[in-house]
């Protein structure tokens, strides 16, 4: 099989996927940004033909290279695993009459009011929601369902550029920010509250075929907010055996149906709260955050490489353990500035140094990351353990005790 990749040099993680279609038996061709000189020695060793454009969101001119690669050697899938590649990767798919994840469903993987009036209809418990052209339908939307509301970019991605409003004057000055009062449409949703998660899938042929369950401590967007809460994403383990999980499992196997997705990574949000549960976005692609790093500690497996198997092979090559729940915590500076130093780091080693997966210490002198920026921009570090409540008070403990220090720059 000949799967064409959208580019293979940034971020770092992409090499795994090039890497993990070479070991399963495809003919790997990739299109990217950067020259052929700037391909690492492993990436110019597993690719067998590669082609520059100037922008792997230009439709043009990624057409243009996939159709010369096409007519050379014919393309069986095309694939993308980046949010901002997605889009582009489905027009050239289908203009080429390649299979993969088609437009539409790509579209309303990214349109946030387009999604939720597909799911709603399908019966799909969702937020209210609009997509507002102008600052008096975010108004009348909000005189509709009340305050608070959430606005963000139809497209967004995580928390970027979204905002909680509690009243008409927060909503006006959002609605500037957003650029709604010149001409942009945003999505407008229903304050829905809740502890927020994520379920993850590889799917084949619209199928199910491994899952993840993961959960914020606290909600993204007071994470991306609040300086002195050191967030986690802990990854479950028993996503088998509570009961709880299966309305998420058929949850997310509905949306997966009623957005025609077929085989390919997603990525659902989800809230739980005094509504019950309320799907709340998917991505056609896999998890921010290195989550599959995760995912591979806690399940003894190399998930790209499942990846690759489902693409390649139409089925998965590995069975899921379940061995460990596994967790990321960030650690956030005192102030922006720079790292002087930090406090508690030996108490971590020498108590939880069994459960450590990683971490990333900046040594001293190095320049903090903005809270916004999210949970890898600064200090964290990532865990294992066999039990779930293990995991969250070990988590809970290093972010009670261990403190980085920082000064003004």
């Amino acid at each position: 099989m000949h799967v064409v990749f959208i580019e293979p040099r940034f971020p770092a993680n992409q090499r795994h996927f090039v890497r993990a279609l070479k070991e399963v038996g495809a003919t790997v061709t990739a299109i990217g940004e950067g020259s052929k000189e700037s391909l690492s020695a492993d990436l110019r060793e597993q690719l067998t033909h590669y082609e520059q454009v100037d922008s792997v969101v230009n439709e043009g001119a990624v057409l243009r290279a996939a159709r010369f690669i096409h007519s050379r050697l014919r393309i069986d899938r095309m694939e993308a695993v980046v949010e901002a590649h997605i889009m582009c990767a489905a027009r050239v798919r289908e203009a080429l009459s390649i299979p993969g994840t088609s437009v539409r469903s790509s579209w309303l993987c990214r349109d946030k009011p387009a999604m939720k009036e597909v799911l709603r209809k399908g019966g799909v418990r969702c937020a209210l929601s609009t997509g507002a052209s102008s600052v008096q339908e975010a108004v009348d939307f909000a005189k509709e369902v009340g305050f608070p509301l959430i606005l963000k970019p139809r497209d967004g991605a995580g928390a970027s550029g979204t905002a909680r409003v509690n009243n008409l004057e927060q909503l006006l000055a959002a609605a500037r920010n957003l650029g709604l009062d010149a001409g942009r449409s945003v999505a407008v949703e229903e304050y829905i509250e809740g502890h927020e998660a994520f379920y993850d899938t590889l799917t084949v042929r619209g199928r199910v075929v491994h899952d993840f369950a993961s959960h914020y401590y606290p909600g993204v967007l007071e994470s991306m907010r609040t300086r002195w809460i050191s967030p986690q994403i802990a990854v479950t383990n028993r996503i088998d055996s509570a009961p709880a999980y299966a309305d998420v499992r058929a949850m997310g196997q509905k949306v997966i149906q009623l957005l025609d997705l077929e085989t390919t990574a997603t990525h659902m949000e989800w809230f739980i709260g005094p509504k019950g549960l309320v799907f709340s976005e998917i991505a056609c692609r896999p998890p921010g955050v290195r989550t599959w790093d995760l995912y591979n500690v806690a399940n003894d497996v190399d998930l790209y490489r499942e990846w690759a198997h489902v693409q390649v092979h139409g089925r998965p090559g590995a069975r899921l353990s379940r061995r460990f729940a596994t967790g990321l915590i960030a650690l956030r500076p005192e102030c922006d500035g720079r790292v002087t130093g930090y406090e508690g780091w030996d108490a971590v080693e020498r108590t939880f140094g069994d459960f450590i997966i990683d971490a990333h210490l900046p040594p001293p002198g190095s320049p903090t990351g903005p809270v916004e920026a999210g949970y890898m921009a600064g200090a964290w570090i990532r865990f294992k353990h066999p039990d779930y409540d293990g995991l969250r008070r070990m988590m809970t403990l290093v972010g009670e005790n261990m403190k980085v220090r920082a000064r003004p720059s």
